[in-house]
């Protein structure tokens, strides 16, 4: 049996405070390959000897234009998941972090691969967002500990 091959990314979730609750800021995907035309986190893949915590501060700064210092970075959960029959490396590990604090105003900072940014309410998110996003944001929506997730 051949050993998995995790590929890894990083989720940051930027939380304000807003008049109905906690707010949540997504982008729409648009010409990426993978599930264009859903809302989602900001994201990415970690990229040759960065750790998860860089790359999640990286994406920051390609996607929304902001800075994010590493101390502001809360892990928040980590969801493996599987394609069964998919193969090594359809096995992956996603690692998701909130944020309260940054330098900078959010904006579209890759206008290729982002239709928009938009701050939502946890209690009322945009359709669709992409799957194990959505399963995270009702976890901290319910404001319970995340535990760890497995999706398959």
């Amino acid at each position: 049996m051949a050993r998995s091959l995790l590929v890894p990314a990083s989720y940051v979730f930027l939380l304000r405070d807003g008049a109905a609750g906690p707010e949540v800021l997504l982008h729409l995907r648009r010409a990426t390959g993978y599930l264009d035309g859903h809302w989602a986190s900001l994201a990415g893949h970690v990229e040759d000897g960065e750790t998860a915590v860089a790359a999640a501060v990286r994406e920051v700064r390609e996607e929304a234009g902001v800075d994010v210092d590493p101390a502001d970075l809360v892990p928040l959960t980590t969801v493996h998941r599987t394609t069964p029959g998919g193969g090594q490396r359809d096995q992956r590990v996603d690692f998701f972090f909130t944020a309260r604090r940054w330098r900078g105003e959010p904006r579209v900072a890759e206008p290729a691969k982002n239709a928009g940014l938009a701050w939502f309410p946890l209690t009322d998110l945009p359709q669709p967002v992409q799957p194990q996003e959505a399963q995270v944001l009702a976890e901290l929506r319910s404001g319970a500990r995340v535990p760890a997730l497995l999706i398959a």
